[in-house]
């Protein structure tokens, strides 16, 4: 008898075993050592609490580190930079994947080449200071735009290539102009597209503290400089329980973005897969 029968029936127990020690393990380490008293979470470990504090961390944390600034801070940056790039990309994907001249094609060219750029931190420095926007939320947004506006360029353009283009024809001959074809007719059919980019960008955007403690740091609180400035400033030293449950309050908004957004993937795909 030969073992294949054998090794597909342990393939979803490997495929278990599999994510729970790459996600389950750290993830239970994170809520563990956030639950832990001070001195049960000097020593980081698997180990369960004696006696769960997670709650009560979580407070102090809202209250000792001032997660309320630092949450609008995050929000008043990541809430226009994806609004924009996913409008201002989608638009010029539309126009770019309908576009088949040689100047279509260098304009595709350059708006993708930000993906394999290296970034230049230094140089978008010195150019936000010379415009004025050096430590201001606009700037901050606008870097981020000149940074993602190329990866939605890059999905939305090949997806926009697979939607027949009959479908706005159609709606060219009932009357429809070019912004009502693409918010009537292109734009719903990129949901799922749309609904990727969303996670992507939110999760980059909101973890990220490399552009942020260069652009804004110091002047524009956000979750991940806040983290980084209290835990630097000694308020949280040796306090991992405190750290581990900053870290679950700053994961909870993207937690809900992505069940959201999720959701709107299945039911896109599902969606075309019924037409």
């Amino acid at each position: 008898m030969s073992d294949l029968p054998i090794w597909r029936r342990l393939q979803p127990v490997a495929a278990l075993v599999l994510v729970v020690a790459l996600i389950g393990i750290p993830l239970w380490l994170v809520v563990a050592t956030a639950g832990k008293s001070q001195g049960e979470a000097i020593d980081p470990n698997l180990s369960p609490p004696t006696e769960w504090h997670l709650w009560d961390n979580l407070r102090q944390v809202w209250i000792d580190a001032d997660v309320p600034a630092a949450l609008f801070g995050s929000l008043l940056i990541v809430v226009p930079t994806v609004a924009g790039v996913l409008v201002l990309g989608s638009m010029a994907a539309w126009v770019l994947a309908r576009r088949g001249s040689r100047l279509t094609a260098v304009l595709y060219a350059l708006g993708i080449s930000g993906i394999i750029l290296p970034p230049a931190v230094v140089t978008v420095v010195l150019l936000l200071r010379q415009l004025g926007l050096a430590g201001t939320a606009i700037g901050m947004i606008g870097v981020y735009l000149g940074i993602y506006l190329s990866t939605v360029i890059f999905f939305v353009t090949g997806f926009v290539r697979t939607i027949p283009s009959s479908l706005e024809e159609a709606a060219q001959i009932d009357g429809a102009g070019p912004v009502a074809v693409f918010r009537k007719v292109v734009l719903p059919l990129l949901r799922p597209v749309l609904a990727t980019a969303t996670i992507l960008i939110c999760l980059y955007v909101w973890n990220d503290v490399f552009y942020a403690f260069f652009v804004v740091g110091g002047r524009l609180d956000t979750l991940p400089l806040n983290l980084f400035r209290v835990a630097s400033a000694g308020l949280y030293l040796n306090n991992w329980h405190l750290i581990f449950a900053y870290v679950i309050l700053m994961s909870l908004p993207l937690v809900a973005v992505f069940a959201v957004a999720q959701r709107k993937i299945i039911s896109g795909i599902t969606g075309g897969a019924v037409k």
